[in-house]
């Protein structure tokens, strides 16, 4: 027999179907609302990563994953008024996020959300002035990263290989495009000056010598040797086709890459004369506008100019009474210290980082899915001879983010002669430092289903920070390795890591001076005199290095400092300060970076 509802069953009935319903839709709205935003996101990072194919080559492993014809990626060409561009990319992109209702995301959405708003908002405000960046800096510029970068482009097949070579066809038009910017800094009034210019036609004949290209000695034809090596023994070309990629790549070096090189030593030289001379930001009108935005962006500080400025003079004094009270305890200590005394067991680099990895594991998390089966591998290598006075003490390459195991640490002997200066440098960027970071955020991001945006956007200053943090940590670690035969290794230890913090400390505070105050070159005479600095030739080259490339220090130390001031809020939020401490401290950096310090704060204060 059929039943029938009554009135009040309909009525119960139809209740229960409306917030089924009402709830369904809320629940499917959220999700929707979710599932764009995560489509947004992804366009937005493989848009990113395919604007240049050699940063694209050391992203991605297996671009066919993500449906990408590498092949079909070109060198970004710089064309005449581009530089107007960015800043409306920037607004239109800024127009797309601002689409999506943040309260309508996940937790993890919502706190991406913000953080590409509070990025693209700094971003817009240094595309504001396009002309003060230098992409051709004698320090950190493209002819001398690009070498470093084709050196240890990764050849896994034949196809690599060809991928290889059409960059090197690709070179002259890349160069003509930064040709073109450079033109249009100089009629802006914003050309490098006469030295720095100089620096750079120098640095053009020195990478692409005549010579060994012409002897088949460069190391650009010894390391693509050297990889077609690996090729050959594993089957996967034949000796034939080796000898016709390598042929191949040395007539594209010595006719193609070298003459592209001469060409922008030629009109760097032309338009000598059209800039000023070595100068800091301030001096150019607009300039200390830029240097707040570029403060900013590249150290994710949001403190104001002064702000800043108290937190390194109270670091510095802090840094010079210890030194101080060091000394008066032992001076001794002084004569050690200038004599650079060893006192570190004898390790080759490759033990230190084991011991480094081995050491850091009851502060730091293990890096998610490393094992037995996937081991982390780290390869040691040695800048070039040619590539030394261009490059940094060290650097870490950074592997693709779909497969992050094996790794590459390159040592500029040059800048890392002392045990404790090569150990140092080792922790900065392996473990705990960049290496460590680096594949702890990759994994931690796969593992929890995170789109790897945070991989393409730029946060110098938490990335150099983090590196500097594990820098400065790792003189404890110092002490645990040669106080056994050296009981005086903590003291000692403790004066180089003061040293190095007060140097660094100057250093950006001389950036600051330089670049928004107006510090001229007498003015860091007078500055370095009082810290017993008496040689005029390092004066200069300190003063020079920091008005080429601003906010370079601050990115360093003023990110350390800010890691450092987040420290003290979590340990009074917390009421903890012992190793569980570190290790909850270290894993809450490690999840929610790399990030601008404005969003870190917030993020402790509400997780």
């Amino acid at each position: 027999m059929k039943r029938h509802l009554s009135f009040k069953q309909w009525a119960a009935a139809l209740l229960l179907f409306a917030g089924f319903s009402a709830a369904t839709f809320y629940c499917y709205h959220l999700h929707h609302a979710d599932a764009r935003f995560e489509q947004f996101t992804e366009r937005f990072f493989l848009e990113e990563l395919q604007a240049n194919p050699i940063h694209f080559h050391y992203s991605m492993d297996d671009p066919e994953a993500w449906h990408i014809d590498e092949s079909k990626l070109k060198l970004p060409v710089y064309h005449a008024g581009e530089a107007a561009n960015n800043v409306y990319a920037l607004s239109t992109l800024s127009d797309r996020l601002a689409e999506f209702e943040p309260d309508k995301l996940s937790e993890a959405n919502r706190s991406l959300y913000n953080l590409l708003c509070t990025y693209i908002d700094a971003a817009s405000h240094t595309a504001a002035y396009p002309y003060f960046s230098e992409p051709l800096s004698p320090s950190s510029g493209m002819p001398s990263e690009l070498p470093v970068l084709l050196a240890e482009y990764r050849l896994d097949t034949a196809e690599d290989i060809e991928l290889y070579l059409s960059i090197l066809e690709q070179i002259p038009a890349y160069f003509d495009g930064l040709i073109v910017f450079e033109r249009e800094k100089a009629t802006a009034g914003l050309f490098m000056s006469d030295t720095t210019a100089d620096k750079v036609i120098k640095q053009c004949a020195e990478l692409m010598n005549v010579e060994q290209l012409e002897n088949n000695s460069h190391f650009l034809e010894l390391t693509f040797i050297q990889r077609l090596d690996v090729l050959l023994e594993a089957g996967l070309i034949t000796e034939q086709e080796a000898l016709s990629y390598e042929a191949e790549n040395n007539r594209l070096l010595t006719t193609v890459v070298a003459p592209a090189y001469d060409r922008l030593a030629d009109e760097l030289t032309l338009l000598k004369g059209s800039g000023k001379d070595t100068c800091g930001l301030a001096r150019h009108e607009g300039g200390q506008d830029y240097y707040k935005a570029l403060l900013r962006m590249q150290t994710g500080s949001v403190r104001t100019i002064d702000e800043i400025k108290e937190l390194l003079f109270r670091d510095l004094k802090s840094n010079y009474e210890q030194m101080a009270t060091l000394l008066a305890k032992d001076p001794s200590l002084k004569e050690q210290f200038l004599n650079e005394q060893a006192l570190l067991p004898q390790m080759t680099p490759e033990e230190m980082l084991t011991y480094l990895e081995t050491a850091i594991r009851q502060n730091y998390p293990a890096i998610p899915d490393a094992t037995a089966d996937a081991p982390v591998r780290c390869t040691v290598k040695y800048v070039d001879d040619s590539l030394e006075p261009y490059t940094a003490p060290a650097f870490y390459m950074t592997p693709p983010i779909d497969n992050v195991w094996n790794n590459t640490v390159y040592i500029n002997t040059l800048d890392t002669q002392g045990d404790i200066s090569l150990f140092t440098t080792l922790a900065h960027e392996g473990y705990p430092g960049h290496l460590y970071q680096t594949l702890y955020s990759q994994q931690f991001w796969e593992k929890s289903g995170i789109t790897p945006l945070r991989s393409v956007l730029y946060y110098g200053g938490f990335v150099e920070g983090w590196a500097m943090y594990a820098e400065l940590s790792s003189y404890d670690y110092a002490v645990c390795l040669a106080q056994d035969l050296h009981p005086e290794a903590a003291d000692h230890y403790q004066l180089c890591r003061l040293d190095r913090q007060i140097q660094l400390c100057l250093y950006a505070l001389l950036d600051i001076f330089i670049h928004y105050d107006g510090a001229t070159l007498e003015n860091v005479y007078d500055i370095l005199s009082s810290f017993g600095v008496a040689n005029t030739e390092t004066m200069a080259a300190i003063y020079t290095y920091i008005a080429e490339e601003p906010c370079n220090y601050p990115k360093y130390y003023l990110g350390y400092l800010e890691i450092m001031e987040l420290k003290k809020q979590a340990a009074a939020l917390w009421g903890e300060n012992d190793s569980a401490f570190l290790y909850r401290f270290h894993c809450f950096l490690l999840e929610n970076g790399p990030a601008d310090f404005g969003t870190l704060t917030k993020l402790l204060y509400t997780t």
